[in-house]
């Protein structure tokens, strides 16, 4: 029997809880790396083109300064007004210039609202600022301020590309991380698919006998009745373990319609009389008329999962109780329970709580996946030794 489409999608979703918990942990660590690194660049880059823009506006002043010393030594400037024209034309550099005086008085400015004289640069809303002290005041010149408004602009773009080269690199490690972690995921699957087909090719050769048991049974005659329900019960009990087997390994199925589920409920209970007397169980049952849409199957494998769990982990004289109200199925036992450690794991394929009690640990995987494919809400509640209670909520049909 080969491995069909509902047992690899189930696979698919194992792995793809994996594959989201290696990727969440993985990125975050490239994230968070990718992020120092951004950081650390854009910084040494500020500093380095900030020190760079320093040097060349000092120099810049400093051309000033000897264009101005060069002019006041000729002696030919007479007027404020001359010494105000030559200051306006002085200006060689791509900088906007400003030239004080030693009480900090403009003589001439393309700079508005300058007031920090003490820091040789600095600084500003965006602005880069140079002040040059000339003590020998030629032409009334005392201090040389420059400004420029580039530097701000630049880093902006440098922050961008930064943050660009960042984002596409992400991406890249998240692609790169995904195969990875595909590649990691491959033995998984293998060995998965290996379990899988070990189990396709058992119960295909389990089907004969089991059938051939239960027509035997019923052709039987002369045993005591005893024996008689220990057996009926023993064969049950195989024909709903193979059902279980070979829920997720069928490949088509029959599409869903219209089922009274309180009718099928019945019908299943009546399957297990035999495996309940024969742990003196004692069942409630109470059911009202409630209809689902669903295939067939589902519903058997539903309700046979949990009642088989409910039968299987009752203690001999123990209780089970089964509801139908308002849409809602309530399983209960008071059998041995389920530790609340173990309960975010009973859900898990292959996973058994009690290693006791048999099974294979695919049941309730069975009975979590027609849930999630049915929109069903269920919720468990138990206590070890107190017993346990699936409780099931149904969609209501318009």
């Amino acid at each position: 029997m080969k491995i069909l489409k509902e047992r690899a999608i189930v696979l698919t979703s194992y792995e793809q809880k994996s594959l989201f918990r290696f990727l969440a942990l993985y990125l975050s660590s490239v994230f968070v790396l990718l992020a120092i690194i951004g950081y650390l660049f854009f910084e040494n880059n500020r500093v380095s083109m900030k020190n760079a823009m320093k040097f060349e506006m000092m120099y810049q002043a400093r051309m000033l300064s000897s264009d101005i010393i060069m002019e006041a030594m000729k002696g030919k400037m007479q007027s404020d007004a001359e010494r105000l024209t030559f200051l306006s034309t002085l200006k060689h550099c791509r900088f906007k210039v400003g030239f004080y005086d030693k009480n900090e008085e403009t003589i001439y400015q393309e700079i508005e609202n300058f007031d920090n004289f003490i820091d040789d640069f600095s600084v500003n809303n965006g602005a880069c600022y140079t002040v040059t002290e000339d003590n020998s005041d030629h032409m009334g010149v005392h201090y040389i301020v420059l400004q420029e408004n580039e530097l701000a602009g630049a880093l902006k773009r440098l922050k961008a590309k930064i943050i660009g080269y960042l984002i596409f690199s992400f991406l890249l490690m998240a692609i790169v991380g995904y195969f990875l972690g595909r590649l990691f995921l491959q033995p998984v699957r293998e060995q998965i698919e290996s379990l899988d087909k070990f189990i396709s090719d058992t119960t295909h050769e389990l089907n004969t006998p089991i059938s051939a048991i239960l027509m035997t049974i019923q052709s039987l005659k002369n045993i005591e009745p005893k024996k008689m329900e220990r057996l009926k019960a023993s064969a049950k009990r195989l024909n709903v373990m193979y059902g279980s087997l070979t829920y997720r390994l069928e490949g088509k199925m029959d599409p869903p319609k219209m089922y009274e589920l309180d009718k099928i409920i019945l019908s299943r209970v009546e399957y297990f009389k035999e495996l309940i007397d024969s742990k003196h169980l004692k069942l409630e049952l109470s059911v009202e008329k409630t209809s689902v849409f669903m295939t067939k199957v589902a519903i058997d494998r539903l309700l046979d999962n949990l009642l088989s769990n409910a039968i299987k982990y009752s203690n001999v004289d123990d209780s089970i109780v089964i509801r139908l109200k308002n849409n809602i199925l309530e399983v209960r036992d008071t059998g041995i329970g389920i530790d609340k450690k173990e309960q975010k794991n009973i859900f898990k394929r292959y996973k058994r709580a009690n290693l006791e009690r048999g099974g294979f640990g695919i049941g309730l995987s069975i009975v979590l996946s027609i849930c999630e494919k049915y929109n069903i809400t269920m919720k468990v509640v138990s206590q070890p030794q107190e017993g346990s209670a699936f409780i099931l909520t149904f969609p209501q049909i318009q």
